[in-house]
């Protein structure tokens, strides 16, 4: 019987929200991995031990890093490893800086990602600083088998969409996981760093394109990675009043209070429009217990989980002398 269970079909028929499910993280790791790949990546085949020696670091360290194992067939080639740094260079943006290398040995990947760990931006090695979109699509069966039945169908055909529509600057990569799986299929679209969940192509090509109703987002979308957990159901709210305009603001956010469970939340964000113009709006961010859901977290799995879902109160602008930024 539990063979025949998914979570991703669970958390739907459940009407979970997406939001606030984004890795607010300072740094994202892309390593170029061929699959399979194990449950835990860095114990995958070929690894090497001095690569599964950072496992311990990475989960000690406080600098907020995701490592993900990342693969497509089109760009591979054997002798070379693609290693992606996204960083948060400043406070106030509207995603992620980027550094790109092409290294002959993977071990040589150790040193960058050991800076990273310290938050030192970069060892002395040329990257190529391609400027692309990478669009990563989780499809990580051993971690999660959702990743597997809807993330790969999806991955064939978003490589299929790009091309079709014949963006080169894009780059469509399957990844390792990352987050929500039963939000299968999610997807990370960097730089920015938002993510998206229970996508198909039609959805996808709005997000591509940033054209379409941007109401439609709302079922599909996690939230920004640059923000913390609570500000993402803010962000949302303003994404979907301010349209596809809200993707060309440079944004920043954070909690201004909470209590200790973290079901009440007052949150704020900032944002300057390419006109310059400073904006604030604020709100509470809580917790709606007539919203509470009960349903197994991941496949394989008996335990029901509690799911909290969140609503907005009191949202408001908020007005202020303007700030040096």
């Amino acid at each position: 019987m539990m063979n025949n269970f998914f979570c991703a079909e669970e958390s739907c028929q459940a009407k979970e929200d997406l939001i606030g499910t984004a890795l607010n993280r300072q740094y994202y790791v892309l390593i170029e991995v061929p699959p399979p790949w194990t449950s835990q990546p860095l114990n995958s085949k070929g690894i090497t031990k001095k690569l599964q020696n950072l496992q311990s670091t990475i989960d000690e360290s406080e600098c907020s890093l995701r490592l993900v194992f990342i693969y497509n067939a089109n760009y591979y080639q054997i002798g070379q490893t693609h290693l992606i740094i996204y960083y948060q260079a400043e406070e106030l943006s509207s995603g992620y800086s980027k550094k790109e290398y092409i290294l002959s040995d993977i071990d040589d990947a150790v040193p960058i990602i050991e800076n990273c760990i310290n938050n030192e931006l970069f060892v002395d090695v040329e990257d190529t600083n391609i400027q692309t979109r990478d669009l990563l699509v989780c499809t990580h069966g051993s971690h999660d088998k959702c990743c597997a039945k809807y993330g790969i169908p999806f991955y064939r055909q978003a490589l299929a969409t790009v091309a079709n529509l014949s963006l080169s600057h894009v780059r469509v990569w399957q990844s390792s996981h990352f987050g929500g799986h039963r939000f299968a299929p999610t997807m990370i679209d960097l730089p920015t760093a938002r993510y998206y969940g229970r996508l198909d192509q039609k959805s996808f090509i709005s997000i591509l394109t940033q054209t379409g109703d941007i109401q439609s987002l709302k079922s599909v979308y996690r939230g920004w990675g640059i923000l913390p957990w609570q500000v993402q159901i803010l962000e949302r709210e303003l994404m979907l009043k301010y349209g596809w305009d809200w993707f060309n603001y440079q944004v920043k956010g954070c909690v201004i209070e909470q209590n200790e469970d973290e079901t009440f939340n007052q949150v704020e964000i900032t944002f300057i429009t390419p006109d310059d113009l400073v904006n604030h709006y604020r709100c509470n961010v809580i917790e709606d217990e007539s919203k509470t859901l009960f349903f197994r977290s991941q496949c394989g799995q008996d335990e029901l989980i509690k799911f909290s879902q969140f609503s907005i109160t009191d949202l408001g602008k908020v007005n202020k002398n303007l700030v040096t930024v």
